[in-house]
């Protein structure tokens, strides 16, 4: 078994059926991998506040191409 760390409490993650994907993270070169979170706290597990600013300073730069 492979170590998890849950994203929301950065404890370790002891039990495989306690783990839950919450998130998949791309890599650079070759494959990414899972964010896991203990079941209770999935729920609780926010987006990367990074990704979301970057997502929107594009979104705003379309629209402002196409003139909306």
């Amino acid at each position: 078994m492979t170590p998890h760390v849950c994203r929301h409490c950065d404890g370790l993650i002891t039990d495989e059926a306690d783990g839950v994907p919450v998130a998949y993270e791309p890599s650079n070169s070759g494959p990414g991998w899972e964010v896991r979170a203990h079941r209770e706290h999935a729920h609780m597990v926010r987006p990367d506040p990074v990704a979301v600013v970057l997502l929107a300073r594009i979104r705003v730069l379309r629209a402002a191409r196409s003139g909306i």
